[in-house]
């Protein structure tokens, strides 16, 4: 009896487990031919393009250097004494003549006055040796005195004279010793932190601070051999010139972009070039100048300096995102005129700006996908909209994969 009932058993399970799978088998046959519908009736996908443009482009050349100021000085102390007082607030500027520092001057001025002494009386001892000879010239002729007496008077007026002009010279140096007792600033510049104190004991040529003429500021830069030839002209056009090198220009074409990615609003003019090329790294050392009104930049910042050099007549250009660059080939994708994406490699140039100038693999025109040129497959249909139309941020994911 037992035996009979777990037959049944048995036997009516598997007919519920056939059932199931036919059921499956059946819901699967059914969302298959779902999918196949879905996909023979799918549209073009949608992709942003852009339109190859054609234009003459200028090249710029860019370079980075540093400043430093116009005429650079070493404010030294010219006579040996104590560092009395300071004139000067440190990274101010000044005007040239104005005084920096006085160093205690009454040693000098003594000296000057000893000096001035010894020169009157060496002016006496003159005067009197002149007498003498005046009174003895005429008892000579009338041989009152010997020739020798005479002689010996006119060689101790000579003396007398020289010992008047080497007075005169002592005085005049006691004079510079005094008067450099007082430092003054020997251009209009910006002086740096002074390197002496009030008080300290300084000694003759011992430095006692800088400065530097800053309006305009000079900017160094290095450039190929190559870079230096293609505005080697405008530099020697520079030396032919009559007018003062330094002198504000309103031609000025070359931009400067400042650390912290701001563009300093004066353009500057080539200035000078370096008599040779570094033989060790193939670029020469060159300057240019920017106006600096204020003084606000400083020697020894970073300065990226650029400039047009050429014109490219005719250049076709692509966005940079529309390029993509595998196993060192950069590619985009044409719409063809059928809708289809063709891929196609191209040879770039030079950047402006956000595009590439290509040279070779496209032509104007052309249509170019703006992005997701990793996602298309070559043959596909597209339907081509305008880059920057607003679309659904998954119809870029849902493009179909290269093989």
């Amino acid at each position: 009896m037992n035996r009979i009932h777990a037959m049944k058993t048995f036997t009516v399970m598997r007919l519920v487990t056939s059932g199931i799978l036919a059921c499956a088998g059946l819901t699967g046959l059914v969302g298959c031919k779902k999918e196949e519908a879905m996909a023979i009736t799918q549209p073009p996908l949608k992709v942003q393009v852009v339109t190859v443009e054609q234009k003459d482009v200028p090249i710029y050349y860019e370079w980075i250097g540093s400043t430093d100021g116009l005429v650079n000085a070493k404010i030294r102390a010219q006579v040996t004494g104590y560092l009395r007082k300071q004139h000067f607030r440190e990274g101010a500027s000044v005007k040239k003549g104005d005084l920096l520092f006085e160093i205690d001057p009454r040693k000098f001025q003594a000296s000057l006055d000893q000096a001035s002494g010894e020169l009157k009386r060496a002016q006496a001892q003159r005067i009197k040796a002149e007498l003498d000879v005046e009174r003895n010239e005429p008892l000579a002729k009338e041989g009152a005195i010997s020739q020798k007496e005479f002689q010996d008077s006119v060689q101790v007026n000579r003396a007398a004279q020289a010992s008047v002009e080497s007075a005169l010279a002592a005085l005049e140096q006691a004079k510079l010793n005094v008067e450099w007792t007082k430092v003054v600033a020997p251009i209009n510049g910006v002086v740096g932190i002074a390197k002496a104190q009030i008080g300290d004991l300084v000694n003759s040529n011992d430095e006692l601070t800088s400065m530097s003429q800053l309006d305009p500021i000079r900017v160094y830069f290095p450039a190929s051999e190559q870079q230096y030839l293609k505005f080697a002209r405008l530099v020697q056009e520079r030396y032919q010139e009559k007018m003062d090198p330094t002198a504000m220009r309103t031609d000025g074409r070359i931009d400067m972009v400042l650390s912290n990615g701001e563009r300093y609003p004066h353009k500057g003019w080539f200035f000078l070039a370096d008599r040779q090329v570094d033989p060790k790294t193939g670029t020469i050392r060159v300057a240019a100048l920017f106006p600096n009104p204020g003084n606000v930049l400083r020697p020894g910042l970073y300065a990226k300096v650029r400039t047009p050099l050429e014109l490219r007549e005719g250049a076709l250009l692509v966005p940079q995102r529309a390029v993509s660059e595998t196993q060192g080939r950069r590619q985009v994708a044409v719409v063809t005129p059928d809708n289809k994406v063709e891929i196609r490699t191209v040879t770039t140039g030079e950047r402006v700006g956000s595009q590439w100038i290509v040279s070779q693999g496209l032509y104007p025109g052309e249509h170019v996908i703006a992005e997701g040129l990793e996602k298309l497959e070559a043959g596909a249909s597209v339907q081509p909209i305008p880059f920057g139309t607003e679309q659904s941020a998954t119809q870029a994911a849902s493009l179909p994969r290269r093989s």
